[in-house]
């Protein structure tokens, strides 16, 4: 018998699962391959307030409180770091870009500061290269591991009494008179008064037939990871057009991603995580591109390649709300590449949607029904991620 049925274990679904649990919800967390096989797998796993939309710097704001005694709390590993953000501009055409981030964040209450001085670059990160001539700097931001992360948040969710049910696929939501009862999935019914949908880039196969959808684009990101290094990069680092970020983590490895890629259309769903494989042409771009900021990375070994899948949004901003129009549905996704940080307080927004239709966090901008009246839904740029 459960009461909330949580579909995706990513981090936004599983911290659902664990904020439910700990309310006393009985809670059936379900994904159809295993915990953080996608999007939350294949991140870069920025912690960042940074170079966030103004929606959505209260909830990274809170989030970022949340993740500093997130280990403790789920004992288990995070591998957090609050090591700041760098976001760099390499040419003279891209230090406005950066100056106006700073400007418009430190109006927003963001402790960022501009740095247009190599020395004051290199002094918070010595590794990046001396060609680069002006930084936001926000020293609160930081990093995690993203499948240590979820798969704390899946114990910590199984202790509180959470059924996992991992490689089954859910096919419908059921419904009657307005009323969600359950879902179907390949092994059969669940009955359930409520479901929460994290399914990221599949979540509208269970929307659509419900005459409901998250308008959607799925681009691609190549990511590389390197074997260890000695310790080089502290800061996680972007760039002001978003064409590559990256950084150093616990072990020495370098990760490492492009920007925002046409996605080929391929995906491996074999084993217990798909995997997307990224062309010889983007990988030599990385690196290329990352190179080019932080040196040590062109002479570091490389261990693993691989790409994600982003699900992005016509305004990269995510839809979290409980649709008017149908008792017991509750929708998380469409994160456009940067709602690993979220996660935490995501959680508790899905708990507080079932548990009463309300939540005290300014959620209005992340409504689905902010899509209903556009009769061309326009796919705005997206700057940053991760």
């Amino acid at each position: 018998m459960t009461d909330v049925v949580v579909v995706g274990a990513g981090i936004s679904g599983a911290a659902s699962a664990y904020e439910l649990a700990r309310r006393g919800f009985r809670v059936t967390l379900l994904d159809r391959y295993s915990p953080a096989a996608m999007a939350s797998g294949w991140t870069l796993a920025g912690v960042r307030q940074s170079g966030r939309h103004p929606a959505e710097l209260p909830l990274a704001t809170a989030a970022v409180q949340r993740w500093a005694g997130l280990a403790d709390e789920l004992e288990g590993e995070t591998r957090y770091r609050r090591n700041g953000n760098l976001r760099l501009a390499r040419t003279a055409e891209e230090v406005p870009v950066i100056r106006s981030l700073v400007e418009q964040q430190s109006a927003a209450g963001l402790d960022v500061a501009l740095l247009t001085d190599t020395a004051d670059i290199q002094a918070v990160a010595p590794a990046v290269s001396d060609r680069v001539m002006a930084a936001s700097w926000c020293p609160s931001d930081g990093s995690a591991d993203p499948r240590a992360t979820v798969l704390s948040y899946v114990a910590a969710a199984q202790r509180l009494g959470v059924e996992m049910r991992f490689g089954e696929q859910v096919r419908r939501i059921e419904t009657v008179e307005g009323h969600v009862t359950g879902i179907a999935t390949d092994a059969g019914m669940i009955a359930a008064s409520h479901v929460v949908v994290c399914a990221g880039i599949f979540g509208n196969e269970l929307l659509e037939p419900l005459g409901l959808a998250v308008p959607l684009q799925v681009p691609m990101v190549t990511v590389l990871r390197s074997v260890p290094m000695p310790a080089a990069l502290g800061p996680v680092i972007g760039v002001a057009n978003a064409d590559c970020a990256g950084r150093q983590e616990v072990d020495g490895r370098f990760r490492v991603t492009s920007g925002l890629e046409t996605w080929h259309g391929d995906i491996d769903h074999d084993g217990p995580r798909p995997a997307v494989r990224p062309t010889m042409r983007s990988i030599a771009e990385v690196v290329r591109l990352f190179g080019e900021v932080v040196p040590a990375f062109k002479d570091a070994r490389m261990d693993e390649t691989w790409a994600g899948l982003i699900d992005l949004t016509p305004d990269g901003l995510p839809v979290i709300d409980s649709p008017a129009g149908l008792d017991g549905l509750t929708v998380a996704m469409g994160f456009s590449g940067h709602g690993f940080c979220l996660g935490p307080v995501t959680g508790t927004i899905v708990a507080d949607l079932v548990e009463t239709r309300r939540t005290p966090f300014p959620i209005t901008p992340f409504a689905l029904d902010r899509f209903t009246d556009r009769k061309q839904v326009a796919f705005e740029p997206l700057s940053l991620h991760g």
